[in-house]
């Protein structure tokens, strides 16, 4: 299913130019609280805080209290609480933990906060709305796309699983998803990792171990997002691995793109993620003001949006995440990837 929304992306990135640091603009309405787990995966900050704030500006849902845990799970029940004490109207988590996360839904609850479960969903506890994708399918699409390349390029079988944290309940259904395809083709699981926080340095350092162990057997990394992609590749070319072997990712962050623009990653997912951001802002602002919001499906009985991806690789950046206005070729094509670019038929502005 195509995810070209793109009258809703232009209007986005309009508002998203007015967005300030630390809050949103103060003014009428009640406050609700965004509290996102990390900042290493470049998306929060770069897309889902800016559009969220950005269009709860622009529905004159009041002021906007952040906060971001930084993969904490302590820190995060603290800000919970702290933006709980100054009265806010709704909570928007995102956790850190899913079974950590129940005790700061289980609070809302008791205040008679709604809780918006963003991206990932507690593990308990009362939620009035979920915005979300169809993770365990993410996975399938990933491990489609990397076995059909890793066949192609005919280099071996062996494959290294990089999976995400497991604290993370999307990260255990990307890896389900993936593995349905995986375990029914003819690749060989060399090792499989879950990432501790999704951590790029970890991966890499996972990574490095294995090609220690494993070598020139390695013909492909399943990593299920574009961190721990990174993470992977850093380690070969330290290792000074002369052919790369394939390498997946997730979330089509800006230096995943260029990864697959100069041939170091295969494939990474565009979710709509500014898409998710805008619903849950708009779910937010309704809850805040006593609307009733009803959902397009329902995930485990709580009203839920879940919202569409697809696969990207080189031949279909232009296609995506440029059509859609996320990246221009001018952020994508710079000084460093402007012969790859040129090679991939990404030119202009």
């Amino acid at each position: 299913m195509s995810i070209r929304l793109r009258t809703v992306a232009v209007a986005l990135v309009a508002a998203a130019l007015i967005v300030l640091s630390g809050c949103a603009p103060a003014g009428g309405g009640a406050a609700i609280a965004l509290l996102l787990p990390e900042s290493k995966t470049a998306r929060y900050e770069a897309s889902d805080r800016p559009v969220f704030e950005s269009e709860v500006a622009r529905l004159g849902g009041g002021r906007v209290l952040y906060s971001n845990a930084d993969q904490d799970a302590a820190k995060q029940q603290t800000q919970a609480e702290a933006a709980l004490a100054q009265g806010v109207k709704v909570l928007v988590l995102d956790p850190v933990d899913a079974e950590a996360a129940i005790s700061i839904v289980q609070a809302a609850n008791a205040r008679g906060v709604p809780v918006v479960a963003y991206d990932r969903l507690p593990a308990g506890g009362d939620i009035a709305y979920y915005v979300s994708f169809d993770n365990e399918d993410i996975g399938v699409q990933q491990a489609t796309a990397f076995v059909a390349r890793v066949d192609e390029v005919g280099a071996g079988r062996g494959i290294l699983m990089l999976n995400g944290a497991p604290t993370d309940p999307n990260a255990a259904e990307f890896k389900a998803g993936a593995h349905s395809v995986i375990d029914a083709s003819d690749l060989d699981v060399l090792a499989e990792f879950d990432t501790p926080d999704w951590s790029p340095d970890q991966a890499q350092s996972w990574v490095a171990g294995q090609i220690t162990q494993f070598g020139s057997r390695i013909a492909g990394i399943y990593a299920g997002n574009d961190g721990t992609a990174g993470g992977a590749i850093a380690a070969l070319k330290a290792a000074d691995v002369a052919r790369l072997p394939v390498v997946s990712g997730q979330d089509a962050e800006l230096a995943g793109i260029q990864r697959i623009v100069a041939g170091d990653q295969y494939l990474t997912i565009y979710k709509a993620m500014r898409a998710q951001a805008a619903r849950a802002a708009q779910v937010a602002v309704d809850l805040a003001t006593g609307l009733a919001v009803t959902g397009d499906t329902t995930i485990g009985g709580i009203p839920a949006t879940v919202l569409p991806a697809e696969v990207v690789t080189v031949d279909t950046i232009a296609s995506t995440v440029v059509a859609d206005g996320v990246y221009t070729i001018a952020q994508i094509c710079t000084a460093e990837y402007a012969a790859a670019c040129a090679r991939a038929g990404l030119t202009g502005g």
